[in-house]
């Protein structure tokens, strides 16, 4: 097994239920985490057959959350690590979403969840 860490996806997205957040977009800073196996011919060979394409998986977590609203962070978050584990490769995955100034004195708000087969 090994694992690929996509770090720090800024990206702008509606979110958030208060007047203000529903009508201006907001930076999330995304994480993930994605635990899959390295076919042995792919190494072998050095090719990208059968490997799971972390940039494909980035693209679409960015079109997912460009183009979403969001009330709640735990649904942006489900909704990205759903999106993960669609790919039947995948073994397990952990997504963390930040929300920058979500709170006075806090330099962020996050959540984090995780799935596995």
């Amino acid at each position: 097994m090994a694992i690929i860490r996509v770090k720090n996806l800024l990206i702008r997205t509606y979110i958030g239920f208060n007047p203000e957040e529903l009508v201006n977009k907001q930076d999330v800073l995304i994480n993930i985490e994605i635990e899959t196996d390295i076919p042995v011919t792919a190494l072998e060979a050095d090719e990208p057959d059968d490997i799971f394409d972390y940039k494909t998986v980035t693209k679409k977590v960015i079109a997912l959350v460009q183009e979403g609203q969001f009330k709640l962070l735990e649904v942006l978050t489900k909704n990205i690590l759903d999106l993960v584990m669609e790919d039947e490769r995948v073994a397990r995955a952990k997504v963390e979403v930040d929300k920058p100034h979500a709170l006075r004195f806090a330099e962020s708000v996050s959540l984090e969840m995780e799935a596995r087969r």
